[in-house]
């Protein structure tokens, strides 16, 4: 903008705020996904619900879902979760190792496309578009960065690819 002006930019109301949580495939590139108010174990755990009816027991006898240190993905409601479902596996991320998660390109880039000087009024409507980016802009092709060469990190991915899994 030139300078001394200042484009106005609207924001969906004061402090208001939702929240997404996805999960995506790395066969399929597709991103499953399921939003909630707040961001909290339950939304994972909602998340992890979505995956459950997404890739039924029948077809799929594993599924391994990466997670990054987040609290909520720690939580005991969470381990009971997993304790009652135990075809899922959490596989953790290395600490402070955001560029190794692919989610985290794939909301990046509906951040800069949708969310980034938008000019929603209603914050459910912003929440729409982020959620129709994410559908029609699938399969998300990502490329592995350099972390993924790691002779552990290599053997797991192998093992992940020859296996049943999904997520």
């Amino acid at each position: 903008m030139p300078q001394g002006t200042q484009v106005e930019v609207l924001t969906p109301g004061q402090n208001e705020k939702y929240y997404l949580a996805g999960a995506w495939d790395f066969r399929t590139g597709q991103v499953h996904h399921c939003e909630g108010p707040r961001k909290t174990n339950q939304l994972f755990r909602d998340l992890l619900a979505a995956l459950e009816r997404r890739y039924p027991a029948h077809r799929y006898d594993r599924i391994s879902v990466v997670v990054d240190n987040y609290q909520i993905h720690k939580t005991q409601a969470v381990q009971r979760w997993l304790a009652a479902h135990p075809r899922f596996a959490l596989l953790t991320l290395p600490t402070y190792c955001p560029r190794a998660n692919p989610i985290e390109r794939i909301f990046g880039d509906a951040h800069d496309k949708v969310t980034r000087n938008h000019k929603r009024k209603r914050l459910r409507d912003l929440v729409a578009d982020v959620c129709r980016h994410i559908e029609r802009n699938g399969p998300w092709p990502y490329r592995l960065s350099m972390i993924y060469q790691e002779p552990n990190v290599t053997a797991a991915l192998k093992e992940l690819r020859h296996g049943k899994c999904a997520a």
